[in-house]
């Protein structure tokens, strides 16, 4: 493993939070380019729309990230 992926991997760890905020990110963007261009609605829309559901799921995939790290 190259010194950049050892130094991002021991800053990120395996912390919710930081997953949490990865996720969301690439959630928005994938979720704004799939609702332009399946459905042809507006990008304004769309950024909307991919902006709210995601961070509505980020918050769900942190809590449920919490949760199951308890149960080890």
């Amino acid at each position: 493993m190259s010194e950049f992926k050892r130094g991002i991997f021991n800053t990120l760890g395996n912390s919710s939070f930081y997953l949490a905020i990865i996720y969301t990110v690439g959630h928005i963007v994938i979720a704004a380019t799939c609702n332009y261009l399946i459905t042809g609605a507006a990008i304004e829309l769309a950024a909307v729309d991919a902006i709210v559901e995601p961070i509505v799921n980020g918050f769900w995939f942190y809590f449920l990230h919490k949760f199951f790290s308890l149960q080890k």
